[in-house]
């Protein structure tokens, strides 16, 4: 279930493990999708075919996890990190996850492409408008999502 989250933050006492394998079956919901994507391939590999467990801190330091935190914080930090993004712009949000999750299924020149067509439907926005606005007025933005 991890392995579909946009990012992931982790206890440090914490451990993983697609053990599907050890049961005759395989791992399902993108995992055998989404773990070579945040890995890589010969990683992915072994966690899959081995069925073995492994630590936060592995998980942090192959880069399947973006942090790792004192056990009982993980909440608070992540509710935290929702806050920061949720105080920018809805429609750049939006648009740079789309950018970034729909371009790395492309080749590179295709994604720059792509990311161009995503920067071009914000310009006419009321959001950058705001943003432009309050960066110059050294203010903080007061985005509305439009």
């Amino acid at each position: 279930m991890a392995l579909c989250c946009d990012f992931i933050y982790a206890a440090e006492n914490a451990r993983f493990a697609l053990t599907e394998v050890t049961l005759g079956i395989m791992p399902g919901a993108g995992g055998t999708q989404n773990l070579p994507r945040a890995v890589g391939e010969r990683r992915a590999k072994e966690i899959i075919l081995t069925g073995r467990p492994f630590t936060a801190a592995e998980a942090h330091e192959w880069g399947m996890v973006n942090r790792l935190c004192a056990p009982g914080r993980v909440v608070e930090e992540a509710i935290e990190t929702g806050r920061r993004i949720a105080d920018n712009a809805s429609i750049s949000v939006r648009q740079a996850k789309h950018a970034i999750h729909f371009g790395l299924q492309m080749d590179l020149a295709s994604g720059m492409m792509l990311e161009i067509e995503a920067y071009n439907r914000m310009v006419p926005t009321e959001d950058r408008r705001e943003g432009v606005l309050a960066f110059n007025e050294k203010r903080k933005p007061r985005f509305k999502g439009r």
